[in-house]
């Protein structure tokens, strides 16, 4: 099943533009699509951390060893 893509048009300082795409080596898009990609990244790991000491289990290294 293919993702549905949705166009869109923005105005983005051509510096910024050029110079990502230079440090990715790919076109405008996957540039683009990169960027919002790691942006989605961080928020997760993000939202991770904020539960870091609110969660609580009990585990036993030697059980689960076996």
């Amino acid at each position: 099943m293919r993702t549905p893509l949705k166009k869109v048009t923005v105005n983005l300082p051509a510096h910024v533009l050029e110079s990502a795409t230079k440090l990715t080596g790919k076109g405008i898009t996957p540039t683009i699509l990169e960027g919002l990609q790691e942006l989605e990244r961080r928020a997760k790991r993000s939202a991770l951390r904020s539960l870091k000491g609110k969660v609580r289990f009990q585990l036993d290294l030697d059980e689960t060893r076996r």
